[in-house]
């Protein structure tokens, strides 16, 4: 069989290729958007499925140098670390608290619940994690950064497997979350649906703002220290606690310190007269971030080997049918009693089946799909992002290293 090898800067290039090719199908076919289903996913799968059927059939197989998608991965999730202001968590109150032990508890419950059932099948029980908050809760990005650990442990396709469910947790999370949500609201006679002609403006699709060439510079410059300074955050904690982290989570760490280091000598600054601070570059971190997340997805995803699922496919059903059912009877049982048995706590499960199955993108549309119905929830919109979308890598991240270290 022919081997076509492609270097860093041709993968690279396949990886901006697939990105635009999902943003065109994502376009086109509205289930996509509806579903939540990222660009550089749809992109990325299209070219696996073409390795794929161009290696069943004997025809060739092509490999690609990953070196710039570990790069791009790193500095992502460093992205990410910037976002952490902790005066905003110490003023988001008990419901973000809250909301983040939940969230602790479905990490592990998760991560139990892939590993019994893979072991009880007679599988790897580190093929589990990967069915578990790697993808579940981790959703893709978490799956395509620490599916390579999987690997590295001794579970050959790890990676494909985890970007596998993270795939099936997407849809999933967008199916439960707004049906679910909606039965407690009406079991619970919570609140009136809104008449149907009752017009709710979405969120805005596009955040403009203004910037120029040096806030792009220094948000860049922060970056590239944060991710030089977190290699050696990374070793340490490694060295410390006696299993691999993620290569990302040093760097995030460094980031949220100085993220708020920054924000809190900006506030000195304001409150000194004749003296002031750059503000920190947010916006251009949010952009940057969004550029990395993209080319990694895209190049992570066109590197799966999907024939690797041949021999998991049963396996992975009756792990993932059991993840949905963990999700379901969580988020019902636990999640909404414990928010308050109100209209916003059913908000607030509606988000949570999303992000806890797929990413913050599912929280949001699923709750936006709830409200257009029955109104807004103020206190949902908070809390669902800043649990969500800051806090769950971190302590997702240590659980799921600690896991490895455990099974391997």
């Amino acid at each position: 069989m022919t081997e076509i090898q492609l270097n860093m800067y041709h993968a690279l290039a396949l990886g901006a290729a697939m990105y635009g090719l999902g943003l065109i199908l994502t376009k086109k076919f509205s289930v996509l958007s509806r579903f939540c289903i990222p660009a550089p996913l749809v992109g990325g799968l299209c070219f696996a499925i073409l390795n794929t059927i161009l290696y069943a059939t004997g025809t060739a197989v092509i490999t690609f140098d990953d070196t710039l998608q570990t790069v791009f991965m790193i500095m992502f999730f460093t992205t990410v670390g910037f976002t952490v202001s902790i005066p905003m968590l110490l003023k988001s109150g008990k419901a973000v608290l809250l909301l983040l032990a939940l969230s602790i508890v479905i990490i592990i419950l998760q991560n139990a619940v892939g590993s019994g059932v893979m072991a009880l099948l007679g599988k790897d029980p580190l093929f589990g994690l990967g069915c578990g908050s790697i993808s579940m809760i981790g959703g893709p990005g978490t799956a395509a950064a620490i599916g390579p650990d999987l690997d590295a442990a001794g579970a050959v396709g790890g990676t494909t497997v985890a970007v596998a469910a993270a795939t099936f947790g997407l849809i999933f999370g967008s199916l439960l979350g707004g049906p679910i949500a909606r039965r407690l609201i009406v079991k619970n006679h919570l609140r009136e649906e809104l008449p149907e002609d009752h017009g709710h403006e979405e969120d805005a699709d596009d955040t403009h703002y203004t910037t120029h060439s040096g806030s792009f510079v220094r948000g860049f410059l922060l970056l590239m220290f944060c991710v030089g300074v977190g290699n050696y955050v990374s070793a340490w904690l490694t060295a410390l606690c006696g299993f691999n982290f993620p290569a990302y989570i040093g760097a995030m760490l460094v980031a949220v310190i100085m993220r708020n280091v920054i924000d809190l000598l900006a506030h000195s600054a304001r409150s000194s007269a004749g003296f002031t601070i750059a503000e920190f570059p947010s916006n251009e971190i949010s952009t940057m971030g969004s550029m990395f997340l993209a080319i990694f997805l895209s190049m992570a995803l066109s590197g799966l080997k999907l024939w690797q699922l041949v021999d998991l496919a049963l396996p992975m059903l009756v792990c993932l049918a059991a993840e949905v059912l963990l999700m379901g009877l969580f988020s019902v049982f636990v999640v909404f009693p414990l928010m308050g048995r109100d209209y916003d706590a059913a908000m607030i499960t509606a988000g949570f089946i999303g992000f806890g199955m797929g990413a913050t993108s599912n929280a949001m549309a699923n709750m936006q799909a709830v409200s257009r119905r029955y109104g807004p929830s103020p206190s949902a919109y908070f809390v669902i992002p800043m649990v969500g979308g800051l806090f769950n890598d971190f302590f997702n991240a240590a659980i799921i290293a600690f896991s490895i270290g455990l099974l391997s």
